[in-house]
């Protein structure tokens, strides 16, 4: 039996609900070994601390904690995770050395403070690239040169992660590229997708059945953050074209909550487009409402650094066809190879509106290219057979 450390800054809220990564990947591994999972006790999702101890589950849960912040690109964050990564620092050195260390990245400092800890205790330390930092916020504050200087710093704390893992696993074999440039040691590395569990997600759908009248049209869904890193203003523009093509577009449904969300709604009610913001959704509900609609869209904003996300799972897991503008030529060649959508050009609503107005004309081809959706979430997106990769990982 291993001593293994799961240490995860942003981990879900430990609800029977929760179809968090590293809750699924405790469970398989408390099977056979001792597991602790270390993580904040600032809930990043809803911005609040933690009110609830986990003591039911089959492993150790212990909350470290950080300051605090209410905004997702602020110096406050910053600040909040360099307090817990300094708290990570201080239980590692009283706390009995394990086995493994298996350590999601990012936030930076903890993961950092991990790593040198393992190198200095001969510990084999694990990674899970979950996000590219600083590269997301880049995206964000992207002012030439000056955030080059600026963000410099981060891009050394990361480095200085991906160097020092014996075994790099991540959410997409683009990010384990990224962490491969720095590491010149590490022979063992997976690309495991987020992905869920379709059983769990059948049954939550199952159980969570949206009804629909036989008079309701056509529901383009989306489920996400309502952030920067989010086109939705273009989704609303392309429904805006197909109306005035003469066409009834599909009723957009959101799901989701985040800081442009005002900004998005006032947009739909400005272009007079049938929008839904319906918030965030408990998973299970998210499921039904995601189940009972005809589209999915996935609108990625241009440079944005994400690749494989969460979405994807659960867009392939519904059945659905899937418009993206994502520019990430991972996820395109999924689209692609799996035929189970249209790739759009990044930014064009008029183009995104020809490929919606094709799969609204057409319920066949909506029929025949989420078939295809729910083949690649059977291959690619299944948690019960791809996590057994990440398991290996951590254990060889």
């Amino acid at each position: 039996m291993s001593d293994i450390i799961i240490l995860a800054n942003f981990c879900f809220d430990f609800s029977p609900n929760d179809n968090g990564r590293f809750l699924y990947i405790a469970r398989m591994l408390a099977e056979k070994h001792s597991v602790e999972i270390i993580t904040s006790d600032f809930f990043h999702t809803e911005k609040r601390f933690r009110n609830k101890a986990a003591a039911e589950w089959p492993f150790k849960v212990t909350f470290l904690h950080e300051t605090g912040y209410s905004k997702n690109v602020c110096l406050k964050r910053f600040y909040s995770h360099y307090i817990w990564g300094k708290s990570v620092k201080k239980y590692l050195e009283k706390r009995k050395k394990p086995d493994v260390i298996y350590c999601a990245v990012p936030s930076l400092s903890a993961p950092l403070a991990a790593a040198k800890y393992c190198e200095k205790n001969d510990i084999r330390f694990v990674i899970d690239v979950q996000d590219l930092w600083p590269e997301a916020f880049q995206m964000v504050v992207n002012i030439p040169v000056i955030s080059d200087i600026v963000f410099f710093p981060f891009k050394t704390l990361a480095n200085g992660i991906y160097k020092r893992a014996d075994a790099i696993c991540a959410v997409s074999q683009t990010y384990v590229e990224r962490a491969l440039k720095v590491n010149s040691k590490c022979k063992k590395y997976e690309s495991v997708f987020l992905g869920t569990n379709l059983e769990t997600f059948d049954a939550n759908a199952a159980n969570n059945k949206v009804e629909r009248s036989k008079d309701d049209g056509l529901r383009l869904a989306y489920c996400g953050t309502l952030g920067s890193s989010y086109d939705l203003t273009c989704v609303i523009d392309a429904l805006d074209i197909v109306k005035k093509r003469g066409i009834q577009p599909p009723k957009f449904i959101v799901m989701g909550d985040g800081p442009d969300k005002e900004r998005f709604e006032e947009y739909a009610r400005k272009k007079d487009v049938d929008a839904d913001f319906v918030g965030r959704m408990p998973y299970d509900k998210m499921c039904g409402m995601l189940r009972s609609c005809d589209i999915n869209v996935n609108p990625i904003s241009h440079g944005a650094a994400q690749s494989i996300i969460n979405k994807h799972a659960d867009y392939a897991a519904s059945g659905l066809p899937v418009l993206s503008t994502q520019e990430c030529k991972e996820y395109r060649h999924l689209v692609k190879e799996y035929q189970m959508g249209f790739n759009c050009k990044n930014g064009d609503a008029n183009d995104l509106a020809d490929k919606l107005v094709k799969l609204i004309e057409n319920a066949e081809l909506r029929r025949k290219l989420g078939a295809n959706a729910r083949k690649c979430a059977e291959e690619k997106f299944n948690r019960a057979y791809s996590y057994q990769n990440i398991i290996r990982l951590i254990l060889e």
